[in-house]
């Protein structure tokens, strides 16, 4: 699903989307198909209570209404206004039409035509809801733990270029357009203070800087040609 099943920001439940489930359709959904399906959701969400992405947490949705995930805080407003409960019906009137359902939503996903598979994620989410099933979670490397080659020491700035030394003494140089700042403040990113470069290009010629919190760039980023 995406920002969206509850809270929209931006898409992931596309995936979902192109998803090639053509199978009839079911009655009650089936759990083990429901697990594959949701695997297209797990671009933009966890199922880790109070882990949220792109989009809130999984973890607990049934039954829960729609704005609600604690620290979650991009919902839309459309969607906070709402005041939906998350249940069979409401689900999967989601999942098929979201514009539908909550007009002025901000959601870019079209919905899952197929019954039999709304069906068969609304039983998966509803099995992790109650516990009676264990997913597994796609977490994001602990940048905490990265190794020198990845640690910033320093970014310099010249013409177009970047350069960017890191703690094992090297310089790699990136087109400006090319190279991302972001920060993470999760568990998961980087120490205060220690900002690790991570590549994002398939042809690697992209990457992204990834600070803390973003009062470090001024830090580290200074105007120096060679």
């Amino acid at each position: 699903m995406s920002t969206s099943i509850f809270g929209r920001t931006i898409l992931c439940l596309g995936a979902a989307a192109s998803f090639s489930f053509v199978s009839p359709v079911h009655g009650a959904g089936d759990v083990e198909r429901g697990a594959l399906a949701s695997r297209a959701c797990m671009a933009c969400h966890s199922f880790s209570a109070g882990r949220h992405l792109t989009g809130p947490s999984l973890a607990g949705v049934w039954g829960r209404r729609a704005g609600s995930a604690a620290d979650f805080s991009r919902y839309s407003d459309a969607l906070k206004r709402s005041e939906l409960v998350w249940n069979a019906q409401t689900l999967d009137a989601w999942l098929r039409n979201p514009a539908a359902v909550v007009p002025g939503n901000t959601m870019l996903f079209d919905g899952i035509s197929q019954a039999g598979t709304r069906a068969d994620l609304l039983a998966y989410l509803q099995a992790v809801s109650e516990g009676r099933v264990s997913p597994p979670d796609r977490r994001h490397p602990n940048l905490k733990l990265a190794d020198a080659s990845r640690q910033v020491a320093a970014v310099r700035y010249c013409g177009d270029a970047y350069r960017v030394v890191t703690a094992d003494g090297k310089t790699s140089q990136w087109w400006e357009f090319n190279l991302r700042f972001k920060t993470d403040g999760s568990a998961d990113g980087p120490s205060a203070g220690k900002p690790v470069i991570v590549g994002t290009g398939m042809q690697g010629d992209r990457a992204a800087i990834v600070f803390s919190r973003p009062e470090e760039w001024s830090a580290f980023i200074r105007r120096e040609c060679p």
